[in-house]
């Protein structure tokens, strides 16, 4: 990249006064300060033992062109290097070309777990003579309660998320712990989001505080953030490159050392204008801003309102709209598709939904007032307009058929929809493309067992095949029947099924069954359904039920007339959040287990999913609580049991292990810890069941899901 001074001034560059202060004068640096007084922590992390969900492509290879940058035009030898990698790919197939000092730590790197962090930047790099210290990290980063940034390592998993301190560490470098006279300068660029970290015990990141001694005047640090506190940073996985890195090495281009932080204030703010511009076309609006912390000279040269492009504005709502809105959302709560209409908005309007998981509101009209405070995308479109016409959309939709689906509402929608066009014309807004349809759901088997009336032993059993309409396939005689007979006839009906013809527009088709749920009485929960054998290619040949089909259970008539309302009311809070509000999900340990526990449950929507953590002492108890609390969904081991902890060899540490079946993992969402993934849970314990499937070890498939949805019911007729 050319530098700025080398090329013809161009009338479209800003006025040089609105830049901030000049780069660092010499004077204000080490006249001893080059290559080999400078030492640096590089560390790129894109895998994680927490979940393979977390994984990110980008990190390692950004961490590898900083150090071909640094080995390079800055001319540190590798020695004064510490590089920590966890890369996805097989390291050898990175691209290690470049400066022969690069090379040279392909045989000294480390991989980036907490002990190596630690033990580089509190125990081998203060013991170095140098003038400048570099820190540069790639990976995900969270906020904790008291803002300080933690930087999850390799080694972070379900319920401890091992991790650097970063502000920590940076306060401890400026103690008497590192000798007066060494490393007057240091300087920290981080490539990492800096949103909340999540509220739930299962992104345990505890506190890491490494202390520290007396301050040493003089020291002088610059911090350099990929994003505002609350906001992600982006990264390209096609590219393997972090948006922020590939903005700041374009910056330093072939630099010494001494020339890359002497002009390190001006390359941020270069770094910080090119992305303001992108933001001013409209291009990118969604981009993270820049931080920069302090200049050499201990001054701040950017508030949080830098000079720049005005960031694009949606059009307001008008007083007219705000009126018809009064009057269309009274009295209604948040409908099922809540969450996905407020989602949509974004998309519509060409930006990217915000990083912080649910609603932020519990009514309709707060969510439009939210929206209509937020900035908007090249068209300026007010985002509640899109976010009424997706209800407009679900509300004429939702008594289509799907199962599950509530009543359709056929005369808001139409009020709905006539308020979109009366704003579109009122405010001469773009057209709007129409919201996607929603999701349909395979065919299931719905497996009915009861108690007889008369107290006889044995169950009375009916099938029913779940689509568009329900269709009774199979029942017991009048006489009860057992579990058995209940497996060989759910084995035959499935075989049927999957023989059965494609649509052919003379009736219903019976392939694609992906769920069966079994709805039985509270003694039968821990049944081992998911594992019943299913004959599968040669006659020998079986898999187990649950590797197979989205296996779950339901118990709605434990909840009666007492417990049905918070049941309901959980439910479509959950539908409402599509299960992504933090507070979702609750787990649930022996201790908690009380008396108590089902009151508690049901006092307020959330948690609508429960984790039961608990022994198998306790295991009834906590179902018995899930039930009188209105609690929707929940996963547990069969027998009881909390996560399994490997035996450690001797002298080695303790650790947890593997998903699956972590229960914490499977609510995951794709690209780490935000809103958890509720509605996945069928299929990701299908997928834990299915992984587990071959594997030898004790309560490797022990996972049971409880899916009752109270909107999702079948009217049974009596009986043969």
């Amino acid at each position: 990249m050319t530098h700025p001074a080398e090329r013809a001034p161009d009338p479209r560059d800003p006025d040089p006064r609105e830049l901030g202060p000049a780069p660092a004068p010499e004077g204000l640096l080490p006249p001893t300060l080059g290559p080999r007084r400078t030492f640096a922590l590089i560390a790129g992390v894109e895998t994680y033992e927490v979940s393979h969900r977390w994984n990110l492509r980008g990190p390692a290879r950004d961490a590898l062109r900083f150090a071909r940058w640094l080995t390079g035009p800055g001319e540190v030898p590798a020695a004064n290097v510490r590089l920590l990698l966890s890369p996805l790919d097989d390291p050898d197939r990175l691209d290690w070309s470049g400066p022969p000092g690069l090379a040279a730590l392909r045989d000294t790197y480390r991989p980036a777990t907490e002990e190596n962090a630690k033990t580089v930047l509190l125990d081998e790099l203060p013991q170095c003579d140098g003038d400048l210290l570099w820190i540069f990290w790639a990976g995900h980063g969270y906020l904790d309660g008291h803002r300080q940034l933690m930087l999850p390592c390799a080694d972070a998993r379900p319920g401890r998320i091992r991790h650097l301190n970063l502000d920590s560490a940076l306060r401890w470098w400026q103690t008497d712990l590192v000798k007066h006279r060494r490393f007057p300068l240091q300087a920290a660029l981080v490539d990492a989001c800096r949103v909340d970290a999540p509220r739930d015990t299962r992104w345990n990141f505890g506190s890491a505080d490494y202390g520290g001694g007396a301050t040493v005047p003089g020291r002088r640090q610059f911090r350099l953030y990929a994003s505002r506190e609350g906001e992600a940073a982006q990264n390209d996985a096609e590219r393997g490159a972090g948006r922020f890195t590939e903005a700041l090495l374009a910056e330093l281009g072939d630099r010494s050392v001494r020339d890359g932080v002497t002009g390190l204030p001006h390359a941020a703010r270069a770094v910080h204008r090119g992305f303001g511009e992108l933001r001013g076309r409209g291009e990118g609006w969604q981009l993270p801003q820049f931080i920069v912390d302090r200049d050499w000279d201990a001054s701040s040269f950017l508030d949080d309102d830098p000079p720049g492009p005005v960031l694009p504005r949606a059009t307001r709502l008008d007083q007219t709209g705000w009126d018809g809105l009064g009057e269309l959302f009274e009295g209604r709560e948040l409908p099922r598709s809540a969450y996905e209409a407020y989602a949509w908005a974004f998309r519509a309007a060409g930006c990217t939904t915000p990083v912080g998981s649910g609603l932020p509101a519990d009514t309709l009209l707060d969510v439009a007032w939210d929206l209509d405070q937020r900035q908007g995308g090249p068209a300026g479109l007010p985002l509640v307009v899109p976010f009424v016409q997706h209800l407009a959309d679900r509300a004429r939709r939702d008594g289509d058929g799907r199962p599950g689906a509530g009543a359709a509402d056929p005369v808001w929608a139409a009020r709905l929809a006539a308020w979109v066009r009366a704003v579109r014309q009122r405010l001469d807004l773009p057209a709007l493309r129409p919201p996607p349809a929603p999701a349909t759901r395979g065919a299931a088997l719905h497996v009915r067992l009861e108690p007889p009336d008369d107290g006889e032993d044995g169950l009375r059993a009916r099938m029913w095949l779940r689509g568009e309409q329900d269709r009774l396939v199979w029942e017991s005689e009048a006489a009860p029947v057992g579990l058995d007979t209940v497996r060989t006839a759910l084995v035959r009906q499935l075989a049927l099924l999957g023989a059965a013809p494609e649509e052919d527009g003379g009736g219903p088709s019976y392939r694609g069954v992906e769920r069966i749920e079994f709805q039985v009485p509270f003694e039968l929960l821990e049944t081992e359904f998911d594992r019943w054998p299913v004959p599968r290619g040669s006659a020998a040949r079986t898999r187990p039920l649950g590797s197979l089909y989205q296996v779950s259970v339901r118990c709605p008539q434990e909840r009666d007339a007492t417990t049905r309302t918070e049941w309901r009311r959980t439910w479509r809070w959950l539908c409402a959040q599509d299960g992504r509000h933090p507070d979702t999900v609750r787990v649930v340990e022996d201790a908690e287990v009380t008396d108590t526990l089902g009151l508690r449950l049901g006092a307020r929507p959330a948690p609508a999913c429960v984790l039961g953590h608990t022994s198998a002492g306790r295991t009834p108890a906590l179902l018995e609580a899930l039930l009188e609390g209105g609690v929707p969904v929940a996963v547990w081991r069969r027998g009881g049991g909390a996560p399994a902890v490997e035996a450690p060899a001797v002298g080695a540490p303790a650790v947890e292990a593997p998903a699956p079946p972590g229960l914490p993992a499977l609510l995951a969402p794709e690209a780490g810890p935000g809103g958890p993934a509720v509605f996945a849970l069928p299929a990701r314990v299908r997928e834990a069941r299915r992984a587990a499937a071959g594997q030898q070890a004790e309560g490797a498939d022990r996972l049971v899901l409880l899916w009752d949805d109270p909107e999702d019911v079948i009217d049974p007729r009596p009986l043969a």
